[in-house]
């Protein structure tokens, strides 16, 4: 028997791989092959990255799998296992490529495509009307059509004086272009309705539930068929359930800095008109719902990743 060194990511710690005594065993128990043990190198390597340095031991050697004793017997009840330290792992490594530069300044996420701008009920009827248009057209091509959503309000600072309505609706539907609503002057109008009650029409938004509660208290309206983007991201990333907010899942799933600029996202969203910043981090904010959503969808649920690297290590899990 010899043991065989290799080095993980981790200076400080080290990975022994024992050979097994050459005993005949049904196929099922026999010991693992070089591709497996290659395979479980690697993610223990990975885990080992991952790993904060003063965690773990400078002694300290972690063992993938003990060689049996030649003579014993009961050899077939034993099973093959992965290390725990793969057991406990419940996401993949690479899940985003910014994963690894949390503390990297991103490049601002700005919407490039047109800004639709109404205020009027005529031109929040008019823009309901071409929005639906174009919305119905899609989902003849694609099914289910995704819109971004969100709203903004203008906030109190006064104790015991309550925040004002929902002022500005944002809807966007790709890179194209983003309609931003001023309803606190045209309220709901009546084709604008009917798009927020539409259940074939997923608008998406973190913090959409509510969203859709203020928008039922001051305006009467329901907004249906809505998805949480926070709630999808813990579905798809794993971990600890987090209260996600839109800027942090922007830079981690899209390496983009969404900027909230305190006297834009705190102003006054009841002016007689919104200025062009005001428009500009409106239609923004409902193009990153949007983006987001597209590539969540994409990821799989974290227990099934989990699951299928278990499948692809073809080893059967410590009980």
């Amino acid at each position: 028997m010899h043991s065989q060194e290799t080095s993980s990511g981790d200076s400080n710690s080290k990975i022994a791989s024992h050979s097994p005594p050459s005993v005949s065993v049904p196929d099922w128990d026999q010991p693992l092959t070089e591709e497996e043990l290659q395979a479980i190198d690697a993610v223990e390597a990975a885990f080992q990255r991952s790993t904060p340095t003063n965690t773990i031991p400078s002694s300290s050697v972690i063992r993938k799998r003990h060689s049996p004793p030649p003579n014993d017997l009961d050899m077939r009840k034993n099973r093959r296992q992965l290390p725990n330290s793969v057991v406990g792992l419940s996401r993949p490594f690479s899940l985003s490529p910014c994963e690894a530069n949390t503390k990297v300044r991103y490049p601002a996420l700005k919407f490039g495509g047109h800004i639709i701008y109404s205020r009027t009920p005529m031109e929040v009827e008019k823009a309901a009307r071409e929005l639906l248009q174009s919305l119905e057209a899609k989902q003849g091509e694609m099914g289910q059509v995704i819109v971004g959503f969100d709203i903004e309000w203008r906030p109190s600072f006064r104790r015991g004086v309550l925040p004002g309505k929902a002022a500005v609706m944002q809807l966007c539907c790709g890179t194209d272009y983003c309609h931003v609503m001023h309803i606190i002057h045209s309220g709901i109008t009546e084709t604008l309705q009917f798009l927020l009650e539409d259940s074939m029409l997923l608008k998406v938004g973190v913090g959409i539930r509510n969203d859709s509660v203020k928008v039922f208290k001051d305006y009467n309206v329901s907004v249906k068929a809505v998805e949480d983007l926070s709630y999808m991201a813990n579905k798809k990333l794993g971990g600890k359930p987090k209260s996600w907010g839109l800027r942090s899942l922007t830079e981690l799933l899209i390496c983009k800095e969404l900027q909230k600029l305190n006297r834009i996202r705190l102003g006054n969203w009841e002016v007689d008109v919104l200025s062009k910043k005001q428009l500009e981090y409106a239609a923004t904010d409902a193009f990153a719902s949007w983006q987001l959503y597209q590539v969540l969808k994409t990821l799989p649920d974290a227990k099934d990743a989990t699951a299928e690297r278990s499948d692809e290590l073809n080893v059967v899990p410590q009980q």
